[in-house]
């Protein structure tokens, strides 16, 4: 039989004696402890103090807890006293302040990782001798801009201007500057940044700079190579005369920043204690852990939001397992019978759970802070009714509830004011754009101007200004894109015409970043040791942008339980978005996917899951204690046998093996008996005809075959499982698979 945890529940019966007289604890009472989950993190002073809805204790009822035993023990001050609410402990502490400074928080550009870039470009002229080229560039040390001449190194008239280094000072940039504590969740609020520990650090460059950049003057200096190989484009040439020609000689470098925080968080503990009454007759409790998504509340990641509920319950007062028929588990979005689903358990023991999966679909998060309540009901059936103090039961039910929360930042949406019906004439329109406020360069999207109206009439034609863009935008809305050379803040600029031709204009700035592919991997299938899991690649790129499939590589590894030849698949990880794979033993095992686009950028992501034991079968059947040799039928005794043995974890029951000994010198033991097989024919229903009279031990053994996929080139016959009644002893004690045959005693008839 399993041994039942009470996690944090200890028993304790507690004898005192005062001035010679013995009290002793009321034997149905037990004092019982809760620990409050750790919390630490919480910033500002509106976290100060924290409420914790604490669920009951394994086996521990509401009704049940004497209120006025209710303590806190730890570091926390407590508001309030703690109570009773809804089925659960409430407690309200007040942090425990800490000064904590935190190093090396990166700044980026509106969103994490996104890099400052700046692209700059020297002006250099040809004079019109064609022998002369005048240079123009950043003076460092007098922090503005100098002009110089230099004479031509090649032919006449001169093609390219002398080999030389030249000086850029672009600005530094610190709009949208966003603070991270090494996360994209862990955002720093900037008021408790140490603004004099801000550091500017490159992160890349040209290639043809000739020494790193370096920040100076509130500028980024930027010391690069002309001409050679360097790009260039040709200055406007209006009122150029003879040789005379311009060109704008270009260089870029990217950075981020660096800086020290000093933040205020609070933590919490300690552990609540209570009394309660322990149970005289038969009562199940139930309980339900948010195993998914973890933490919970979770962020809002434009996903689908997977959920997994894990439901148990648990019989106290009550110690007759053979009697419990199954475990029947239900689980449902509040208020929604079409989500119902239902579980059974038909193993016999105290307690029981089973896990349920539902899926919160993206478009139904449209507010910020949303909410999903599931109802949740558990009830164990027994076998024959239980007798208690008001009548007799045949089974038991508890209901519990759940809260799944998912937060969003939704962005501002300007909304126009409404339309005025025969409004006066001569109103110009009022024009609207309509864009994200960040998109990657290469991500398609919708540029609208849909939201502009006329007060006192209608839009006729729409005008639009979008430098840098990729496809040009027409109408009222057209999907679009920027390229990388877009990379930065992009000017937008509308212009509507109404039906009077009168105008109205409005201009929008969208930042662009950097395409960067998202990496992103599943672990699909039957996540069980010799069954088939699929890695399913759902990684991302901008559209312009795609990824690179040949040069996708996944890896996997074992982390706990298994090793790395536990691992089987065929043909290579690379350069694939599906592989199948099984996995020999059960462990914790994780699989890491590289991804990487059309441009060159990269991403990385791993994910960590549990491979489950594959279980063998629960053996248990039921025969007679005694049956009796019938002389209607050759003085044979039959022996009825039902099999109700099952599969723990869903597999196949595919071949069952009966046999059958006989005590032959009525020594009550058995073990100096042959075996004798009477059935091989995988049957759960089924008699045995013997014909002497003793006692017989009936053995069954059954075979599994997976109830999911596999795949078989990495299994063999030894990897299903099997069980035998037999050798499984604590399944089913010796004398339930004992029969005892017997004549039937002689009836007198006395007649005279």
């Amino acid at each position: 039989m399993k041994k039942i945890k009470y996690i944090l529940c200890i028993i304790v019966f507690v004898t005192s004696i005062f001035l010679g007289n013995q009290n002793t604890q009321a034997a149905n009472v037990t004092q019982c402890s809760i620990a409050l989950p750790i919390t630490t993190g919480l910033i500002g002073s509106d976290n100060s103090a924290k409420t914790f809805f604490l669920n009951m204790p394994s086996g521990v009822t509401s009704t049940s807890i004497v209120a006025s035993t209710l303590r806190y023990n730890g570091n926390n001050v407590v508001i309030g006293n703690p109570s009773v609410e809804n089925g659960k402990i409430k407690i309200t502490l007040k942090g425990t302040e800490n000064i904590k400074t935190l190093d090396n928080i990166e700044g980026y550009r509106a969103s994490y990782t996104a890099m400052y870039t700046t692209t700059i470009y020297n002006s250099i002229w040809l004079y019109s001798d064609g022998r002369r080229w005048q240079i123009n560039e950043y003076d460092e040390n007098n922090n503005r801009m100098k002009t110089k001449d230099v004479n031509a190194a090649d032919g006449y008239p001169s093609r390219n201007p002398p080999r030389t280094v030249v000086t850029a000072g672009p600005f530094q940039d610190k709009d949208y500057l966003k603070w991270y504590n090494g996360s994209a969740t862990e955002v720093i609020d900037s008021a408790d940044i140490i603004q004099s520990s801000i550091t500017p650090v490159l992160y890349d460059n040209s290639p043809y700079v000739s020494t790193p950049p370096k920040f100076k003057n509130g500028r980024i200096i930027i010391n690069y190579y002309i001409p050679n190989l360097v790009p260039y484009e040709p200055e406007p040439n209006d009122g150029l005369s003879g040789k005379a020609e311009g060109r704008k000689y270009f260089a870029y470098a990217s950075y981020y920043y660096k800086a020290t925080a000093k933040l205020t968080t609070y933590s919490y503990g300690g552990v609540v204690t209570l009394d309660y009454n322990l149970p005289t007759e038969p009562t199940l409790t139930s309980s339900v852990t948010i195993l998914k998504p973890n933490p919970n509340p979770t962020r809002f990641e434009n996903t689908d939001v997977p959920v997994q509920l894990s439901l148990m319950g648990t019989l106290a007062a009550y110690t007759d397992t053979s009697n419990i028929s199954e475990w029947v588990f239900y689980a449902k979005e509040k208020g929604v019978e079409s989500t119902l689903q239902t579980k059974k358990d038909y193993t016999k023991t105290l307690t029981s759970n089973r896990p349920f999966d539902f899926i919160i679909p993206k478009l139904r998060i449209t507010s910020d802070n949303y909410r999903q309540e599931y109802d949740l009901t558990v009830t164990v059936r027994f076998t024959r009714p239980v007798v208690t103090s008001t009548g007799t039961i045949n089974s038991l039910s508890e209901r519990v509830g759940a809260i799944v929360e998912v937060y969003k930042n939704t962005p501002t949406i300007e909304i126009p004011p409404p339309v005025i019906p025969n409004a006066s004439v001569g109103k110009p329109p009022v024009a609207v754009i309509m864009v994200p406020d960040t998109v990657k360069a290469g991500e398609e999207f919708v540029m609208s101007g849909g939201g502009s109206y006329d007060p006192d009439g209608t839009i006729k034609d729409y005008s639009w200004n979008t430098p840098g863009i990729g496809d040009i935008v027409i109408g009222s809305h057209s999907t679009t894109w920027y390229p990388v050379s877009s990379i930065g803040e992009n000017n937008i600029g509308l212009t509507v015409t109404d039906n009077e031709g009168m105008t109205g204009s409005t201009g929008k700035f969208i930042t662009v970043i950097e395409p960067l592919p998202e990496a992103r991997l599943q672990i699909q299938g039957t996540k069980k040791q010799n069954r088939k899991v699929t890695l399913h690649s759902t990684s991302t790129s901008p559209t312009r942008y795609p990824l690179k499939d040949e040069l996708t590589r996944i890896t996997i590894s074992a982390v706990s339980g298994g090793t790395s030849s536990d691992i089987k698949y065929s043909g290579s990880l690379d350069g694939v978005k599906d592989k199948d794979v099984l996995f020999k033993q059960p462990g914790t095992y994780k699989a890491t996917i590289y991804v990487e686009n059309t441009l060159g950028y990269s991403a990385t992501n791993s994910i960590t899951f549990d491979i489950q034991p594959d279980k063998s079968p629960m053996i248990y059947f039921s025969l007679q204690s005694t049956v009796y040799r019938n002389p209607d039928q050759g003085n044979k005794a039959i022996i009825s046998i039902d099999d109700m043995s099952f599969s723990p974890d869903s597999d196949l029951i595919s071949r069952r093996l009966w046999e059958y000994r006989y005590d032959s010198d009525n020594d009550g033991t058995f073990e100096d008996e042959p075996w004798i097989v009477f059935s091989d024919a995988n049957l759960h229903r089924l008699n045995l005809e013997v014909n002497e009279v003793g006692k017989y031990e009936v053995k069954v053994t059954e075979f599994e075959e997976f109830g999911q996929p596999t795949i078989d080139e990495f299994v063999t016959a030894g990897d299903r499982k099997s069980a035998s009644s037999y050798t499984s002893k604590d399944s089913q004690p010796l004398n339930q698979r004992v029969v005892d045959v017997k004549n039937r005693a002689p009836q007198g008839d006395w007649a005279w």
